[in-house]
């Protein structure tokens, strides 16, 4: 299989543009990846400064706006380039370390926001035990397992495909690279390559989505037996992480459950909403929907000003 290995270098497709768009398209891009790491540096900094924010909820809320920054600067600022320039040229290696940290940044943001939907039904379902269940120590320990099972998961399929033969050709449809449209290109028998990828996925998305879903069924039962004021304000609590799980899950369980089984074209779509419109819109979500980041901001302009 080595000496059939022949590709070196891929040449990446990008987004289909006429010619004369190329530039609004960068721009359009441009502002949007601007606008996504500003938002969640800010949502970052917001926590740190804010005391009365040191809790778990926004701790793991700070993760999450770190991961978001960091899966968008893997694709973004090689597109940009590519539509600056027009050089679609990346080395397999780059090609492979591109998929790798994409992948394992999208699956440490699955197993996270699970972690959040837990995270939550302590706070709601046991707040007599919430400091002691989820202490500093605890929620560091979380973190550290979110990262290293995500690790473990993307690992195995994403050196079974580099292991596979592509000796041509060497075009990839897509704007970055992607699981689906490398194991296109392979010369061998992707079946095990497409089978990695579809059970590793599904293992990890529905395993979140599954704690998820149990989590909010024991939120909704104990929302349900407190009065109306405090049912407001318990949900309001969920509503934002709540708005986020069904925008991320719902574009992911499109890109990564049967990857080979869409066109091109469907895939730079799904690949567009998740990996560059939810890390722009989920810092808006959780500063507009949450009243403590909304006051923490206030309270850092304010400050900012008097100054």
């Amino acid at each position: 299989m080595s000496n059939q290995t022949t590709v070196k270098e891929f040449f990446i497709v990008g987004l289909p543009s006429l010619p004369e768009l190329r530039i609004l398209a960068f721009l359009i891009f441009l502002l949007m990846y601007i606008v996504t790491l500003s938002v969640n540096l800010t949502l970052i900094s917001i926590v740190r400064i804010s005391h009365h924010l040191h809790r778990p909820m926004y701790f793991f809320l700070s993760n999450l706006s770190f991961l978001e920054m960091g899966y968008v600067s893997v694709t973004v600022p090689r597109m940009l380039n590519s539509l600056l320039t027009q050089r679609t040229k990346i080395s397999f290696e780059g090609c492979f370390l591109q998929l790798f940290f994409f992948t394992f940044l999208g699956a440490t943001e699955n197993i996270l926001l699970g972690l959040m939907s837990f995270d939550r039904y302590v706070a709601i379902c046991h707040p007599l035990r919430y400091t002691t269940i989820m202490c500093s120590k605890v929620c560091i320990q979380l973190i550290f397992a979110t990262w290293f099972i995500a690790f473990l998961t993307t690992s195995f399929p994403i050196i079974l495909i580099s292991k596979l033969p592509f000796c041509g050709p060497n075009v990839i449809d897509h704007f970055f690279c992607e699981c689906s449209p490398l194991l296109k290109l392979a010369c061998g028998n992707v079946y095990f390559g497409d089978l990695a990828v579809t059970v590793c996925a599904s293992v990890v998305i529905l395993c979140s989505v599954m704690v998820t879903l149990v989590s909010y069924i024991y939120i909704l039962t104990t929302i349900l037996k407190i009065s109306s004021t405090g049912n407001q304000k318990a949900f309001s609590t969920c509503a934002s992480h709540l708005m986020v799980v069904i925008i991320f899950y719902g574009t992911l369980l499109a890109m990564y459950i049967k990857p080979t089984a869409r066109d091109a074209q469907q895939n730079k779509v799904m690949a567009v909403l998740y990996a560059i419109v939810t890390p722009l819109i989920n810092p808006f979500i959780y500063s507009l929907k949450n009243k403590d980041v909304k006051e923490a901001l206030y309270q850092y302009v304010i400050k900012k000003r008097s100054y």
